[in-house]
């Protein structure tokens, strides 16, 4: 596991991928209850071999896949690389999709929204995998997508944690050279609908910014083919902004307007509303589980696993 060595003073900047590993220790007694820890019927578990004899797809080759899977036939047939993806019938496979775009890089206490959709995604994959399952990782920054294939035990969340190190880092130097255009949600979200098997469970840590034009229709889309659970980052500034008037970018301003806007804040807007993102994303179908950027990892975990939870 490669380790990317964030300076003292700049926790809750960065990603630490050795700290993203140990996260483990917060999820030992919640592991998924969809899924018997053993993986298979019997109290007892015994080394699993392979990838199954259940084929569930065949899609396009993607940096990360094992060469050995390649589909001959549709790989002869279109001119490109495709694959084919297994798995034992009662396994449990899931796909972390992370959102690191420049939107996400911002936080008023404790960490970055981007660190701690990091962190309540590698605390999910501790569940899944704890419960007898396999991860997978697409991360979504500046650049082109991270992908790591879905692995079991402690391997496959090494190369998880060392994923999202990575590809936080390369959207943080990116954005700290200038780079800071947020592409459409929908856009970047696309491979997940070839990546996460059918079947399977696709984690999507977001604030939900600049989500795109056909990020509904493509939500449905992949309703139809995995269960979807959105974790939904919010920092305390969204949840409860103190009183005053705050300039911000909107990327949706009118034709010749700069975008520049301004929000106003009374005494009576500090009350907790409901937010329309999650009404949204429920109405989509998917689950939804809101984690404050500034809560503690047990909290944090605490909110994967029930609906909801306040910030300690």
């Amino acid at each position: 596991m490669s380790r990317i060595v964030p300076p003292a003073d700049h926790a809750g900047i960065t990603v630490d991928a050795d700290a993203l590993f140990r996260l483990r220790h917060y999820v030992r007694h919640i592991p998924e209850q969809r899924l018997a820890p053993t993986g298979r019927p019997g109290g007892f578990a015994g080394k699993r071999r392979g990838n199954g004899l259940e084929i569930v797809d065949v899609r396009p080759f993607s940096e990360g896949d094992d060469s050995r899977h390649l589909d001959a036939a549709t790989t002869a047939r279109t001119g490109r690389p495709h694959v084919r993806t297994f798995r034992d019938e009662r396994e449990k496979t899931a796909l972390l999709v992370a959102d690191f775009r420049p939107a996400m890089l911002w936080g008023t206490r404790r960490r970055l929204r981007s660190v701690a959709a990091a962190d309540a995604l590698m605390l999910a994959g501790w569940r899944v995998v704890q419960a007898g399952g396999r991860v997978g990782l697409l991360a979504l920054g500046l650049g082109e997508p991270a992908y790591v294939a879905p692995q079991a035990r402690e391997k496959g969340m090494a190369a998880i944690a060392g994923g999202l190190a990575r590809a936080h880092a390369i959207t943080l130097e990116r954005a700290a050279a200038g780079h800071l255009d947020d592409a459409p949600l929908d856009r970047l979200l696309e491979p997940a609908g070839r990546l996460v098997p059918r079947g399977g469970t696709l984690f999507l840590a977001t604030g939900l910014d600049v989500p795109g034009t056909d990020f509904d229709g493509l939500a449905l889309a992949l309703r139809r083919r995995a269960r979807i659970v959105t974790i939904l980052v919010r920092d305390a500034f969204e949840e409860a902004p103190p009183r005053g008037a705050y300039p911000f970018l909107s990327g949706d301003a009118p034709a010749g307007l700069t975008g520049l806007r301004w929000a106003f804040v009374s005494g009576a807007d500090t009350a907790v509303r409901p937010d329309p993102r999650r009404e949204r994303l429920e109405r989509l179908g998917a689950e939804v589980r809101i984690v404050a950027a500034d809560a503690e990892y047990d909290r944090m975990a605490e909110a994967l696993e029930r609906d909801d939870v306040d910030r300690s």
